[in-house]
């Protein structure tokens, strides 16, 4: 019975291997060299940030990549996104908070290697104590809607 699995198994993965060699291939590869980014000043809420894109067209529909420059002492007040956003600190510290309101209390610091998925529309807030670069995947079009004060 064992060898009957061990059989099954090879045959799913050359099965596997041989439509993958045989597919077309839809995109071409995207390679981004460390160093080689084309950073941009970011705008609006991201003012004083630096961006760039790594893949896709955050503008448009579909999965982007960008990496943020953010500078030490830099806040971002509480926002949302009309999608889901997930996050990956490359270096620095990221603190973070959910809620409509900055509650350095209640933040969690994210350090490089750190990851965190915020879903859309959840309200949250970051700032940085320290020069910090992250990295953020996620579907176009992207937005950043600010929470509106009572």
């Amino acid at each position: 019975m064992r060898k009957y699995y061990v059989a099954l198994l090879a045959a799913a993965f050359v099965a596997g291997v041989v439509s993958i060699g045989f597919a077309a291939p839809s995109a071409k590869p995207t390679i981004v060299m460390a160093g080689k980014q084309h950073w941009m000043p970011g705008t609006g809420m991201l003012k004083g940030s630096q961006i760039t894109v790594v893949y896709g067209d955050p503008s448009k529909p579909g999965l982007y990549v960008i990496q943020l420059k953010i500078p030490a002492n830099t806040t971002y007040p509480a926002h949302y996104h009309g999608e889901d956003e997930n996050v990956t600190v490359l270096s620095g510290t990221l603190w973070v908070g959910l809620g409509d309101k900055i509650e350095p209390q209640k933040m969690v610091a994210l350090g490089a290697g750190s990851f965190g998925s915020i879903p859309a529309n959840v309200h949250h807030y970051a700032m940085t104590k320290v020069p910090t670069i992250i990295e953020i995947t996620s579907t176009g079009p992207r937005t950043m809607i600010a929470v509106k004060k009572p």
